[in-house]
């Protein structure tokens, strides 16, 4: 069996200057550095519409996508345990790892303790503030999986 050599973003906006498809293309960037193909997904992490999150995947055609996908990177500014229940961020972890998908995550705050790591079954969370630490966390990433 072939494993395959693409990884899906999927991320949201780090900020003002940082919107979610820039945040994507310079994770994708650090991977397409360190060998690595990766293919967006278009996934705004807004707070509103939570409710929404599971049909809004399920009409996205998310979980084809994932499992057509070596890992998950999924960007987010904040990784909270107070803010996770019912976001994308969560459903999106916890499908990955109902399907046996790697999940890595990509965020400028990591504020999740081990145990709640843990139980999103993130492989990896690297931090990352600005465009230049973005690319670099793609290329580490890239060095990961």
């Amino acid at each position: 069996m072939m494993i395959p050599r693409t990884l899906l973003v999927v991320a949201g906006p780090f900020g003002e200057r940082l919107g979610a498809e820039r945040v994507g293309a310079l994770i994708a960037r650090g991977l397409a550095a360190g060998g690595w193909e990766s293919e967006p997904f278009p996934l705004a992490f807004a707070a509103d519409g939570r409710a929404d999150v599971r049909a809004l995947l399920d009409r996205l055609g998310f979980d084809a996508r994932m499992r057509a996908s070596r890992a998950i990177v999924l960007a987010h500014s904040s990784l909270r345990e107070e803010t996770l229940a019912g976001s994308a961020a969560f459903e999106i972890a916890t499908r990955a790892r109902q399907a046996g998908v790697p999940a890595f995550a990509v965020t400028a705050e990591n504020r999740l303790d081990s145990f709640d790591a843990r139980i999103l079954d993130l492989q990896a969370i690297l931090q990352a503030r600005s465009a230049r630490t973005l690319q670099a966390a793609g290329l580490e990433l890239a060095r990961l999986i």
